[in-house]
């Protein structure tokens, strides 16, 4: 068998990734598929949702972990009157209630379940305890106590329901815009715990991270299907990772010093904070800029050959 050929590629993919792999099998397949030698996620799906997947190539893995911070957004679809272990339809059933909510009953939680609220964890999560991650635990029958975090849903909206003949709710489909460390696994059940009737997550689809959307995402069975030079045409450029970030250009006499780590002095003063640098009009990296008008470079970018 002939030895795979891993080369330098340098970009951002988004992958539309499908039901039932876990985020880093997706990784992996991708990667061979660009014959990248260096490859990253920005932060992982459960094998159950599907959709944006943003994955980093080469000199674009500097950045991902910044997507890990950024706001995300999702689409859901919660069953009411059963509950389960994992809190999704990969779990066993824990209990089936009658329901007797009606869509406008979920209509009245939205302003509750909006804004700043306290999630607890779930034990069917990689959060670790003493070294060891909560989902083990939970696969050995073992509960731990979770601390309440904090998080944040900017907008939480009810696409459709469906109900039974008595009005009552059976499925919703939700759009749910949040920070980070959001589980949508625990919204749906607290919203089903509010109903007095529980819930669970049947389905989950993300559809933005930070800036980056599922618009011109790939999934793996297309990415399959194309030659090197349209695959390649796939990727964004590793800028797309930073594109919140105000620019800075600097001269070709700044370029040297920040690409070995040094601060450069520029005249438009203030305290601008992250930035991305160029220089003729190629990124450099990621620097700051303080109140005291300096740059300084934090992670900069190796350029390829010719470019140097």
């Amino acid at each position: 068998m002939q030895k795979k050929r891993w080369q330098r590629v340098d970009g951002v993919l988004l992958l539309d990734k499908p039901q039932g792999l876990s985020s880093n099998t997706a990784l992996q397949q991708a990667r061979r598929l660009f014959s990248a030698a260096k490859a990253g996620h920005t932060g992982t799906l459960d094998p159950m949702a599907t959709g944006l997947l943003p994955l980093c190539f080469g000199e674009a893995t500097k950045f991902s972990a910044d997507l890990l911070d950024a706001d995300k957004t999702y689409e859901a679809e919660v069953c009411f009157g059963v509950t389960t272990d994992t809190g999704d339809a990969e779990g066993e059933i824990r209990e089936r209630r009658p329901v007797t909510a009606v869509p406008a009953d979920l209509l009245a939680l939205v302003p509750r379940f909006t804004g700043p609220i306290t999630q607890v964890p779930p034990m069917y999560s990689a959060l670790k305890r003493d070294g060891k991650p909560l989902y083990e635990l939970a696969r050995q029958g073992v509960e731990v106590e979770r601390q309440p975090r904090q998080i944040t849903i900017h907008a939480l909206d009810v696409l459709d329901t469906a109900c039974d003949e008595a009005g009552h709710l059976v499925r919703a489909r939700l759009a749910v815009s949040c920070s980070k460390g959001t589980y949508i696994r625990v919204l749906a059940e607290d919203i089903g715990a509010a109903l007095g009737c529980g819930a669970h997550l049947t389905a989950l689809r993300r559809t933005r991270v930070g800036t980056l959307t599922l618009d011109g995402a790939a999934t793996l069975a297309q990415l399959d299907g194309l030659d090197e030079a349209a695959r390649a045409a796939c990727l964004a450029p590793v800028d797309a990772l930073l594109s919140t970030l105000p620019r800075v250009d600097v001269t070709p006499a700044q370029h040297g010093p920040l690409s070995h780590g040094n601060p450069v002095p520029r005249e438009a003063a203030g305290d601008i904070g992250k930035v991305r640098i160029y220089a003729n009009g190629v990124l450099l990296g990621m620097g700051e800029q303080g109140s005291d008008g300096w740059l300084r470079p934090k992670r900069m970018v190796q350029a390829a050959e010719g470019n140097a």
